[in-house]
C-alpha cells in the first residue's frame, strides 16, 4: 500500500510531497512528521527506501506507507494530555510522533504481537531520546509497549481517548474495538478494506467515516485458550509521576518557553506552531537551520541623483532570497546562479550610469568612494566564483541544552535535566 506521492530525497522532501498531495493538512501533524526522520526506523541496509511512499517489511518489522500514517495522524485529531493506545505498535514510529503531541501529561501505550519487534522499538525510542535534537524541542510523552495479542485485552480494562489499530479488523471484532474507547474518543482502523474513523458520541452511539481504501494484513486470532477463553493480556500501567519528574518537566518547560518567547518571530513560524504544553512554543522553520545563505554583497547607497534622468536608488541591493526548497537538485542551484548574475549585472549598469552622469556634467551624490566600491565589488565577484553562494551546513545550536548547562546546579542535576543525553 502506498505510492500516492513522489519519493523524497530526504525526510523534509517527503513531508513536502505529502503536504502538496493534501495527506498532511495541519501544522501540528506536519511538525511531528518533520521531527522524526523516517529513515531512523529502517535497518541500515534499507535506508535508501525510507523516503518512498511505500510500506516496508523485514521479518516481523513493518512500517506502513507515509501516506497512511499521515491520514491516521490527521484522523486521530490529537492534542496534549490525551490517552492513546496503539494496537500493533510495531517499530514505535507512529507512537513516537504521537508522543510529541500528547506532551508529558498524556498516556502513550502500545501492544505488539512479537517480542523481537518490541525490543527493536525500545532501541529506536532510546536512540531518539539520547541523540535527536527534536527531543529538546518538544515536551514528550514516552510510549510504553507490552507483548501480546490485541484481541486478548480483558473487557474490564481501561478505555482510551484515541485508539489506532494497524491491522485489518474483521467485522466481527468491530464492537470489541469500539469498547476500548472513552466517550468522545476516536478509533481509527482498517475495516473492510477502508481506513475508517469511528467517534464515540454516546454510551451506545457512534459516528463512522470512511477515509481511504487500504490493504492491511488481517488481525492474528488468539491462540492461547484457557477454559475456552483467550489468554488475558494486561495493558501497560498508568504511571504516576514522581515529584522529581514533575520538577524536571516544569524546569525544562519554563526554560523552553523563555528561550522561544523572545525570538519566535525571527524564526518564521512561531505563532502558527504554538500549541501549548504538548509542543514547544518555539517556531521551527520546516527545514531547520540546515543551510544559511551567504552574504553576497550589501551596499547601501542612500541617494544617487543623476540630473539628466532623475534616477534615485535607495536601499541598495541585498542578497537573493533563501531557496524555499531546501537547496534540492540543480534547479535551486541554477536559480541562485541566475540571481547572483543578475545582481552583478545590476551593479555594472549602475556604475555605467554613474560614468554617464559624470560625462554629462550632471551632479551626482554618492556617499561612498566609487573607486573603492568598484575594487570591493570586483574582489567580491572573484570570491563568489571561488566559494559559491552557500555556506557549508552548520550544526544547529540546542538553546535549551545550553541554558540547562548554564544553570548554577551540580553536574548530576544538570545531566538529569538533560535526560542524560550526551549530544
Amino acid at each position: 500500500m502506498g505510492g500516492a506521492v513522489s519519493a523524497g530525497e530526504d525526510n523534509d522532501d517527503l513531508i513536502d510531497n505529502l503536504k502538496e498531495a493534501y495527506y498532511i493538512r495541519s501544522d501540528l501533524v506536519e511538525r511531528a512528521f518533520r521531527a522524526i526522520d523516517r529513515a531512523d526506523y529502517y535497518l541500515d541496509e534499507y535506508r535508501d527506501n525510507a523516503y518512498k511512499d511505500l510500506a516496508w517489511r523485514h521479518g516481523n518489522i513493518h512500517l506502513s506507507a507515509p501516506c497512511i500514517y499521515s491520514e491516521v495522524m490527521e484522523a486521530l485529531d490529537l492534542h496534549p494530555c490525551l490517552s492513546f493506545l496503539n494496537l500493533g505498535s510495531g517499530t514505535g514510529y507512529l507512537s513516537t510522533m504521537v508522543g510529541l503531541i500528547l506532551g508529558p501529561f498524556g498516556v502513550n501505550h502500545g501492544i505488539e504481537l512479537h517480542a523481537d519487534v518490541i525490543e527493536y522499538a525500545y532501541q529506536k525510542l532510546d536512540s531518539f531520546i539520547k541523540t535527536s535534537d527534536s527531543f529538546d524541542k518538544f515536551e514528550f510523552c514516552e510510549p510504553s509497549f507490552v507483548v501480546g495479542n490485541c484481541l486478548e485485552i480483558p473487557p474490564e480494562s481501561r478505555q482510551y481517548d484515541r485508539v489506532y489499530c494497524g491491522a485489518g479488523v474483521q467485522k466481527e471484532h468491530e464492537d470489541y474495538m469500539k469498547n476500548l474507547l472513552k466517550l468522545g474518543g476516536i478509533l481509527v482502523m482498517p475495516l473492510e478494506e477502508k481506513l475508517t474513523k469511528i467517534t464515540r458520541t454516546g454510551l451506545n452511539s457512534w459516528e463512522t467515516k470512511k477515509i481511504i481504501s487500504v490493504s492491511f494484513a488481517p488481525l492474528v486470532l488468539p491462540k492461547h485458550i484457557t477454559n475456552g477463553k483467550p489468554k488475558a493480556v494486561p495493558l501497560p500501567k498508568y504511571e504516576v509521576r514522581t515529584l522529581q519528574e514533575l520538577a524536571r518537566i516544569c524546569i525544562r518547560h519554563t526554560l523552553r518557553v523563555t528561550t522561544d518567547g523572545g525570538d519566535s518571530q525571527s524564526r518564521g513560524r512561531g505563532s502558527s506552531f504554538s500549541v501549548g504544553r504538548g509542543l514547544a512554543v518555539a517556531g521551527l522553520h520546516k527545514y531547520g537551520p540546515r543551510f544559511k545563505r551567504r552574504r553576497v554583497h550589501r551596499r547601501h547607497c542612500n541617494a544617487l541623483v543623476l540630473a539628466t534622468r532623475q534616477v534615485v536608488a535607495s536601499s541598495g541591493f541585498g542578497p537573493a532570497p533563501l531557496d524555499s526548497n531546501n537547496n534540492q537538485g540543480g534547479r535551486a542551484e541554477d536559480e541562485e546562479e541566475e540571481a547572483a548574475a543578475g545582481e552583478r549585472e545590476a551593479r555594472r549598469q549602475m556604475r555605467g550610469s554613474r560614468r554617464a552622469g559624470r560625462g554629462a556634467g550632471g551632479p551626482a551624490v554618492v556617499e561612498e568612494d566609487e573607486t573603492v566600491e568598484e575594487e570591493e565589488e570586483e574582489h567580491e565577484e572573484e570570491e563568489e566564483k571561488e566559494t559559491g553562494e552557500l555556506l557549508r551546513p552548520q550544526p544547529a545550536v540546542n538553546v535549551l541544552r545550553e541554558r540547562i548547562l548554564g544553570l548554577p546546579l551540580p553536574e548530576p542535576l544538570k545531566m538529569y535535566l538533560l535526560y542524560y543525553r550526551e549530544k
